[in-house]
């Protein structure tokens, strides 16, 4: 049964629609998640169904008795009152007036915040959105409308959220980009395109492939579509006259073709830089120590990064992650030990606030002040047609900053730190408010990214897609050590092997960096088997890029300097292949292995 019917509703922001003539039911007990790019108006849907914005055109029916609780993407308290003040009173106003201050106050706590009575005006951004969190689930509801209620919670506080939603009685209508929390909790998938809205009757994952199957029947309409329009348009160009109703019909068959809405392939966010060069010195940590107000951060942290280090570091708010991160980029100095720098060393922070992103420039004005053109694997780029690949089109490339979504600045923001061609990146929650095809972009860019990687996130899935090696935070300043991804560290916390010190010795307070042991492994990792699937492929191509260098050294024997570029890149080649067939016989070596052991 239907709760709530978005019927025919339409949106325009700034000239520019969102959403187009949509319609959508919700039951009492769906679980449904809104996917999409930052700008197309997910954010939009849930608030007109929450009954915060009102729809251009169209209308939202529900039922009187209908009880919605709605978190917005961006929280906005009373600073006359005090945080627990703005709470219950959300609270209250849904239901009769019964006292849940015990439970408000164990619910802030769990998520954080320790001063219920404080003013709301102190607290940080991520502080309020889990404030606002708590309100929205103690609110009693028949429909849950939570837009992005994944950003700024940690880990254990998403575990915590996913297994909450499960047990939840009601409807829930979310956004988020957590891929491992949608495919938990949802089972319906609502995907706005270009203004329109596709439904998906699967969790996030049965919506990859039944989305794959819409394109492809897509396509075939159009490849059906464009041999009629071509048949048409010859006898078009033979002199038809409208001389009767056939062929009036005729005709009128040919103009809707030729004027129909053509599918676009799905764009995604491209980008292939070439970094800078990176010499044997890389970032060395020595003992650094970091303290605020008392509270110990980090004590005695050293660590020195290797040339392609995936490193993640997780833990809970507040612990000091993202401190750890402004020191090893200079902006934070610890109180002791060192950080040092190797002078080929370039590195691009994308931190959790979009800094320097001045609301008055243009979209491309702002990126061409980082570089007019950029070296890719394909060659030089403008700085236009990079922020084409990233989604901007002409027309937004002119448009102020100001005009922009928080998601979209965020994807801006990313692709000026890209652009910048460093060797070393350093990202700070880069999942919160970036949509999930810049992030599988991102994560693909990673992935062939010849420099060090360091990241601070609580996406699961995101950490395991990327990283190698993931740094704990404990009470106390100490920093454990854990191989592999975040479904390896979960493994371990579970396994609760023995922890061990830089030293090998055992230990339970150490200040120094200490190690999970790591458990045998029973299959490739995800990054293992992606790198196994295409090795050979890899191989191939490198083989055949050194025979048309020998072909074109042979053309090129009076050319003294032409020659000794090719042979150069000759050799630079014949390395690359003797790494990738060692590689290979590596990873065979690991397949073998585990057939036997299976």
């Amino acid at each position: 049964m239907n709760i709530l019917n978005i019927e025919n509703v339409s949106k325009t922001f700034m000239a520019k629609p969102v959403l187009n003539n949509v319609s959508v039911g919700i039951s009492d007990t769906d679980k449904i998640g809104v996917v999409g790019i930052n700008g197309t108006g997910k954010s939009t849907l849930l608030s007109i169904a929450a009954g915060v914005v009102e729809p251009d055109n169209g209308k939202v029916v529900k039922g009187n008795s209908l009880r919605i609780s709605y978190l917005p993407q961006n929280p906005v308290f009373d600073m006359d009152r005090s945080l627990l003040e703005n709470i219950t009173a959300k609270i209250y106003a849904g239901a009769d007036n019964w006292d849940k201050m015990g439970e408000i106050k164990a619910n802030l706590a769990k998520f954080g915040i320790d001063d219920p009575e404080c003013n709301p005006g102190i607290l940080s951004g991520g502080q309020k959105k889990r404030a606002a969190l708590v309100a929205a689930i103690m609110t009693p509801s028949d429909l849950l409308i939570l837009d992005e209620p994944t950003n700024h919670l940690d880990s254990e506080m998403i575990e915590w959220l996913e297994d909450y939603l499960k047990r939840f009685k009601g409807a829930l209508l979310m956004i988020t980009h957590d891929r491992y929390f949608l495919d938990e909790v949802t089972d319906r998938i609502l995907e706005i395109d270009k203004g329109n809205v596709y439904k998906y009757e699967a969790n996030y994952s049965g919506f990859l492939e039944l989305k794959q199957q819409r394109l492809d029947y897509e396509q075939a309409a159009e490849r059906k579509a464009m041999a009629l329009y071509r048949k048409d348009l010859a006898w078009m160009l033979r002199g038809a006259r409208a001389r009767s109703t056939k062929q009036k019909a005729h005709i009128e068959r040919f103009e809707a073709l030729r004027d129909r809405e053509r599918p676009e392939d799905e764009r995604l966010v491209e980008l292939s830089s070439l970094p800078s060069r990176m010499g044997n010195k890389t970032i060395i940590l020595e003992n650094i120590s970091k303290s605020y107000e008392g509270k110990t951060l980090f004590k005695d942290f050293s660590y020195i990064f290797n040339k392609l280090d995936r490193i993640g570091i997780v833990g809970p708010n507040g612990c000091g992650k993202s401190t750890l991160l402004k020191c090893i980029t200079g902006m934070v100095i610890p109180d002791t030990g060192s950080v040092e720098i190797g002078q080929t060393i370039k590195i691009g922070y994308f931190g959790q606030e979009n800094d320097a992103l001045d609301g008055t420039k243009g979209v491309l004005e702002y990126i061409k002040d980082t570089a007019e053109y950029i070296r890719t694997v394909d060659g030089m780029i403008s700085a236009s047609a990079m922020c084409e690949r990233f989604l901007f089109t002409p027309d937004m490339q002119y448009a102020p900053i100001s005009k922009l979504s928080g998601g979209e600045k965020r994807r801006l923001y990313l692709l000026r730190v890209l652009m910048e061609q460093p060797n070393v990146i350093i990202l700070d929650e880069p999942t919160n408010d970036l949509d999930i095809r810049t992030l599988r972009i991102l994560e693909d860019y990673l992935d062939g990214f010849a420099g060090i990687v360091i990241t601070v996130s609580h996406d699961r899935y995101f950490l395991d897609r990327v990283v190698t090696r993931i740094f704990e935070f404990e009470p106390g300043g100490t920093l454990l050590q854990s191989e592999g991804g975040y479904s390896d560290l979960a493994s371990h916390r579970r396994q609760e092997p023995e922890l061990k010190d830089d030293t090998g010795k055992g230990t339970k307070n150490s200040s120094k960096t200490v190690y999970r042991a790591q458990r045998e492994k029973t299959k490739l990792s995800y990054k293992e088997q992606q790198e196994y699937d295409n090795i050979e492929s890899e191989i191939e191509e490198l083989e055949q890029l050194c025979a048309d260098l020998e072909k074109q050294m042979a053309g090129a024997t009076t050319d003294f300097s032409k020659l000794m570029e090719l042979g150069k890149k000759k050799e630079e080649t014949e390395a690359e292949i003797e790494r990738k067939m060692e590689r290979f016989i590596e990873l065979q070596e690991m397949v073998d292995s585990f057939n036997k052991q299976a």
